[in-house]
């Protein structure tokens, strides 16, 4: 009886470390992420950085320049950020986004949900990575294991981690190799970030599998104007020292940009002190990351022209783990560290075939997406390999019957692929998909997709969303609702990955995990849209869950679609222009995310969250930020989960920045991150970085902002 009570605790232990490490969801419902569809090119975007001008022909402080009117379906972005003097809309929200309906369009005819964060906003408060950039988007949860590099999972609307698609210049990153098939946001670095979209709902009508949660869509900068070089260099506490180079701008028919990063922390506190054996000291964990990408586009005709884009991540993570004792059963930090090595190659080509002057255009593209990564603990005989990669190639035809009016029609064929020491599996999608777009008396707008994804493992599964937006006169009050279906594919991992010493074993059988979503809400503008405030209710329907279950009878255990889900909130902000000088806003997020089964809150799904931002241009050359960022206390396990369910507490975190213009092409700039050094950890276990100083210097041709 003792033999078999070790067992399941060995088991128990090493099936709750392998997944805390991997998948960051331990949640009662747990789910997975995986393909995507790609519907857009890499977007042509203005850069934020243009030559010198005549003082006297400056804009005012963050106000956007006027921008040439770019032919759909590809116009450049315009990167406003906040609120700013003597402009309105356009000022205090994007104008344009494009992941809501795979077209470019006016934020004030979508009836998604959607926040943008512009190269503007991340520049200012001066995120380097887009865990840092996204941590106060209204509906995430951003949950790291420690500081940068850490294993970093945002729950969206209260789904799983996994239910969040997210593309890099339209390419799908998530990791075939990850055990739930979903992307490290922390391996991502901004300096190459041109707007980030974070799309909430159910989107499988346009997006395919995964996107129960929503999509982040990611376009990074594209050349533009004469040849430019722009660098930084920037140092701070725990050993921070951080390079960027850059070189883009375009020449008659041909556009390039290219752009290295390096972001280095070599002492960064992350082990909780009351966790360690006596004697033990902590050891701060290290991490390098250097990041290469290009984007290049050509025009050979009028009628064709050809993209590409490439992105390669070369990162190393040394950090401390967990050591198991077989006779206690107890997990305990280790004295020695482990190390993490990444490598991520995301690249995509196409060629663009416009006709009827450009009101149709056809797009026809291949991406390659390669995840390699290497893990080893003091004691491994060897290192653990897992690679992962995708292939996908796809047709997409957009077709403007009149502004504002489009028909989107396409079709995809993706392979992915999953390698280790004992395994060596593969899995094919194909996809069809259609979508209208419409437009009527500038007030009412509506938006229709559906999407047949044929999968060679569990068959054919059709999704599709409905969305539409009522502007009211005179008021001008926007009202907005959607209603869509996602889901979610099992992993190669799932499928076919056993752990036999841990009693674990794969099943082929498994369904897809399934979604309804829907939300409704409001947005109103005062004062000659000075001042904007809206909220949005939301809930998903979750189920086929893809859960654990264990066996009593042969102490084996394996995957099953037993889960069900319901996750349900509001998102509320309220965003002004004071002054000319002084823009404010604020988000509020209240989230109940709920197993359907048992009646539990789901883990890691704080119930409040808000946050606030004030942007101040005392003088044209400086301006000074500060966020506040709070999240309520939310349900958690402890660090090896032999504590199953205990409550984490609620935080504060404050951060300010500053940067000043010297001249055009000189920028000095600092900030102070967790300014009240308030100690927290998210998740349990894993303390989150103190008190941190930065600061640095940015060469490049600058407006006054």
């Amino acid at each position: 009886m003792s033999r078999i009570v070790f067992a399941a605790r060995r088991f128990r232990a090493g099936v709750v470390a392998f997944v805390s490490l991997y998948s960051l969801d331990l949640s009662i419902a747990r789910a997975q992420q995986s393909a995507s569809p790609d519907l857009l090119p890499p977007v042509e975007v203005a850069p934020t950085e243009r030559a010198a001008k005549p003082r006297a022909a400056r804009p005012a402080p963050d106000q956007p320049e006027q921008r040439r009117v770019a032919r759909l379906p590809k116009p450049e972005l315009v990167p406003a950020s906040s609120p700013v003097a003597g402009v309105s809309a356009a000022n205090l929200f994007p104008t344009v986004v494009v992941s809501p309906t795979g077209v470019v369009t006016p934020t004030n005819l979508v009836a998604s949900s959607v926040t943008v964060l512009t190269a503007r906003d991340i520049e200012r408060d001066q995120r380097r990575t887009a865990s840092d950039a996204l941590s106060a988007v209204p509906g995430l949860n951003l949950v790291q294991t420690g500081g940068p590099g850490g294993q970093t999972s945002i729950f969206m609307r209260g789904t799983n981690s996994n239910h969040t698609k997210v593309l890099i210049d339209g390419i799908d990153v998530s990791d075939p190799g990850n055990p739930n098939r979903s992307f490290d946001f922390g391996q991502l670095l901004t300096s190459d970030i041109q707007q980030i979209e974070v799309l909430r709902g159910p989107q499988g009508g346009l997006y395919g599998a995964d996107a129960l949660g929503g999509v982040i869509s990611i376009v990074t900068k594209k050349g533009d104007g004469p040849a430019r070089a722009t660098g930084s260099v920037e140092g701070g506490s725990f050993g921070t020292f951080n390079q960027t180079a850059g070189l883009s701008g375009s020449q008659d028919h041909f556009n390039y940009a290219f752009n290295v990063a390096h972001f280095h922390a070599n002492d960064v506190p992350v082990t909780p002190v009351e966790l360690l054996p006596p004697g033990q000291k902590a050891i701060g964990n290290y991490y390098d990351n250097m990041t290469y990408s290009t984007k290049l586009g050509a025009e050979l005709s009028e009628n064709l022209t050809l993209n590409g884009v490439a992105r390669y991540t070369d990162a190393t993570l040394r950090f401390t783990g967990d050591t198991f004792d077989p006779v206690t059963s107890a997990s305990f930090p280790a004295a020695a560290q482990s190390t993490q090595t990444v490598h991520q190659l995301f690249t995509r080509g196409e060629a663009v075939w416009s006709a009827l002057d450009d009101r149709m255009k056809s797009y026809f593209g291949v991406n390659y997406t390669n995840h390699w990564n290497y893990n080893i603990s003091p004691g491994d005989a060897m290192a653990t390999i897992t690679t992962g990669d995708r292939v996908k190639y796809d047709w997409h035809t957009t077709t403007q019957l009149a502004p504002n009016n489009n028909v989107i029609i396409g079709a995809e064929h993706e392979t992915e692929t999953l390698q280790t020491a004992t395994v060596s599996a593969q899995n094919v999608n194909k996809a069809g998909y259609m979508e209208l777009q419409s437009q009527f008396r500038d007030r009412i707008f509506f938006t229709a997709n559906v999407r047949q994804d044929d999968n060679e493992r569990f068959g054919e599964h059709p999704t599709f969303r409905l969305a539409s937006a009522v502007i009211v006169p005179v008021t001008d009050t926007k009202f907005k609702g959607s209603y869509g279906t996602g889901f979610k594919a099992p992993t190669l991992n799932q499928l076919y990955v056993s752990f036999p010493a841990f009693f674990f074993f794969a099943n082929p059988n498994l369904r897809p995990e399934e979604s309804v979503g829907y939300d409704a809400g409001f947005e109103q503008p005062l004062f000659g849209d000075r001042v904007r405030f809206g909220s949005t209710y939301f809930r998903n329907n979750i189920t086929d869950l893809i859960q654990s279950t264990f066996d009593p009878v042969t102490f084996t255990s394996t995957n099953t679609n037993i889960g069900k889900a319901i996750t349900e909130g509001t998102e509320s902000f309220v965003a002004a222009a004071i002054t000319d000088r002084l823009r404010v806003r604020a988000d509020y997020t209240f989230t109940r995310a709920v197993d359907a089964t048992a009646g539990l809150e789901l883990l890691r799904r704080p119930k409040e969250k808000w946050s606030a931002n004030v942007i101040w241009n005392p003088i044209d050359p400086l301006t000074l930020s500060a966020t506040v960022l709070h999240v309520g206390s939310f349900v958690d396990g402890n660090r090896d989960f032999s504590i199953l369910r205990l409550l984490a507490p609620a935080y504060t975190v404050v951060n300010v920045a500053a940067e000043y213009l010297v001249t055009d092409q000189v920028k000095v700039f600092g900030r102070v991150d967790n300014l009240a050094n308030v100690h927290y950890q998210n998740p349990t276990g894993f303390l989150q970085p103190g008190l941190g100083v930065y600061g640095g210097i940015r060469l490049a041709n600058y407006d006054v902002r």
